[in-house]
């Protein structure tokens, strides 16, 4: 399951995890990303989450592909959110199910590198003394 959603729809961590379970899964692994209240010494009010959704859903795509092909996982979750989100919303949700666990965390931790590292999703930070 991959999806980028708005502002306005909340993710459900219970709902992901459930979607996981199955009698196959040993260890389903979370990352779940929310906005910090601070950067460095500076107060962030807010982050703003622009995408190019069309090149990011493939690439999410070909993050998931390469995921089920390195590591023995059964099923995934990707969820980015996008829009104005304030300090304490969540941004990120990550779920992998795997048969055992190093299998899902390394799966996990892979998910939410390469995403940070190809996907299309700009984030622009708002603090007191402006936005960068």
């Amino acid at each position: 399951m991959i999806q980028i959603t708005g502002e306005e729809e909340k993710v459900s961590v219970s709902d992901v995890i459930d979607r996981l379970r199955s009698p196959e899964v040993g260890a389903i692994v979370t990352f779940l990303g929310t906005v910090r209240g601070s950067s460095g010494r500076e107060k962030v009010r807010c982050l703003e989450y622009e995408v190019y959704k069309e090149m990011a859903l493939k690439e999410l795509s070909t993050i998931e592909e390469e995921t089920k092909d390195t590591y023995d996982v059964k099923d995934m979750a990707i969820i980015h959110r996008v829009g104005k989100l304030g300090v304490g919303e969540d941004v990120l949700l990550v779920g992998v199910a795997a048969a055992h666990r190093r299998d899902a965390f390394r799966a996990c931790a892979h998910i939410v590198d390469e995403l940070k590292r190809v996907v299309p999703i700009w984030k622009k930070e708002i603090t007191d003394k402006g936005g960068r």
